[in-house]
This record gives structure tokens, sequence and C-alpha cells, in this order.
């Protein structure tokens, strides 16, 4: 009769052998909600350069009401700015390699080329959000009107900065953008006032709110070593005047509205190639649009992280 101490059964490592493990797709932690790119509206640009036409002076646009003497209505005309600006698409591209050794052995459970498109495509879309609030010539940063830049009355961002900022940006204001830091020093700050701001929910997401307008996050907006960032307030949409996102359509090998994944070949050493391009700009269509509190103090980054 067998005892206990001789009975044997195969071991966890022995098993393992054999067994298939369950595997995840790659993750990667720099991908976010891109809230800014879902919240503008696009305009297709399909000669890759858009003319924002303005009136020259408003002021001078003369018109009169219940005048009696028709003889005495003033003569007038819309007159335009001589050489408007014009924005043409900025390309955000990179080339993924894979060589047709792995993508032939080792494209299973996961295909190899497509992750790598994939990832690539995802910190491609990052870039673009990044160089929609920084790029130094179409970014929202750089494009502000100094009339429509305040400064904190304190460190923190206050209830009376983001009032100030919406007495600026005051016609049909769609949301503010910050850095997460930044939004939360303004929960802290209402809270420590007994104001502790609503929420709302946008795309299943809750946001705080400030006067019934969404704080949206985005980190591509900078902390700098000092601890201080800025907060974005826009008006949206080509109908209001707003501020708006430019792409390209009709792209060859077209994913997503301005993004591109082309096979470009196999050299001599077995390696394919695919570029991806991103076709993309704002424009602020009237200065009004877009306002920018500075100056905010948030603390070093680094504490946060």
């Amino acid at each position: 009769m067998a005892t206990t101490e001789n009975r044997r059964a195969v071991g966890d490592a022995a098993a393992r052998q054999l067994a298939n493990t369950t595997k995840t797709a790659p993750q990667l932690s720099a991908i976010t909600p891109r809230w800014l790119v879902q919240l503008l509206s696009w305009v297709p640009v399909e000669s890759g350069t858009f003319r924002v036409n303005k009136v020259k002076n408003d002021t001078e646009i003369e018109v009169a009401c219940g005048a009696r003497d028709e003889r005495k209505l003033p003569e007038t005309f819309v007159d335009y700015i001589e050489k408007p600006r014009e924005y043409t698409l900025s390309a955000i591209s990179t080339v993924v390699d894979v060589h047709t050794r792995v993508s032939d052995l080792y494209s299973h459970p996961y295909d190899q080329i497509r992750e790598q498109l994939r990832l690539t495509v995802e910190k491609v879309k990052e870039r673009q959000e990044s160089e929609l609030i920084n790029n130094a010539d179409y970014g929202l940063l750089t494009n502000a009107d100094p009339a429509f830049k305040v400064k904190t009355r304190k460190g923190a961002p206050t209830p009376d900065d983001m009032d100030e900022l919406l007495s600026r940006v005051w016609k049909e204001p769609a949301f503010f953008l910050a850095h997460p830091n930044a939004i939360a020093a303004f929960g802290r700050e209402c809270t420590r006032r007994g104001v502790p701001p609503p929420t709302t929910t946008i795309f299943g997401s809750p946001f705080l709110t400030w006067r019934g307008v969404p704080l949206v996050p985005s980190d591509k907006l900078a902390v700098d070593a000092t601890g201080k960032t800025n907060i974005l307030l826009l008006r949206t949409g080509e109908k209001k005047q707003g501020v708006i996102g430019l792409f390209q359509p009709g792209l060859p090998g077209e994913q997503t509205p301005g993004l591109s994944v082309r096979f470009m070949g196999i050299d001599r050493n077995s390696i394919a190639s695919y570029l991806v391009s991103l076709y993309c700009s704002a424009a602020v269509l009237t200065e009004d649009a877009l306002g920018v509190l500075e100056n905010v103090e948030v603390g070093h980054y680094h504490e946060y992280k």
C-alpha cells in the first residue's frame, strides 16, 4: 500500500513548460486621453494651406436704426485685411523598421508589425497634442493675444483668476485646458475657500468645472523647474470664430483623419519599413477665442510623479 510520503505529482515549474502563457498587448504608459484633440473642431485643408480672412476695422462699419430720412442713411462697406495669415500644415513623421524574420516567426498571438505600428501611431498622436499647444508657429501658447493673457493674483490658481480669464473669453467658452497638477491645485484652493467645484461628465469621464465650464487635463502643458504652468481657456469651432484644428484629408494609407501609414518596402537586409505621417495645425480665428492664465504655481513637477 502506497504511503503519502511516496506519492509524487508534477510540480508547478514542470507543468508550466506545457502551458500557454496568457499575454497582453504591449502596454504604453505614455498614452493619454488626448482630450484637446477630441474636443477641437477639425477642418479639412485639401490644399495644405489655410487662410484666415479678417475684417480690417469693424469700428468703421456704420449702420443706422430707425432713420426717418432715408437720404441720411450712412454709407459703409466692410474692409478686409490685405495680407491675412496663412497656416501651412505641419508634418509629424517617423519610420518603423521591422526585420522580416521577427514578423515571420514571432507574430502569434500578437502581430509584430501591427503592434509596432499601433504603438508608434500612439506616440505620434501624443506628439500632435503637444505641438497643438507648444509649437513655436501655430501652438496655442504662442498665438494667444497679449490682451487676453492674465497673471495670477497669487501662486495657486484661484476662483478669482478663473473668473478674470472668463471675463476675457466670455463668448461661449468651451473648456479650460490645464495640467492635471494645476487642476488639483485649483480644486484645493476652491475647497479651502469653501466653494468646491462641481463635476460634469464628458465622454464618460468626470471633469471638474468652474462656472459650468469644464477643466480638461493635459500633461502637454508643461510645468517648469520652478513649479509654474499656464491654464488655457478656449472657444472652439469655425462657426463660433473659435480655435480649430486643421488636417489633410484623403492621404494615401489614411488610418485616421490626417494620419497615414505607408509600406516603404523591404531592403537587402530584410528590413521592412513603414512610414507613419500625420499632418496638422491649429488656427485661432479671432483673438478673443483664446485666453491664458500665466504663472500658475502648482509646486515642483517631480514631487507629483
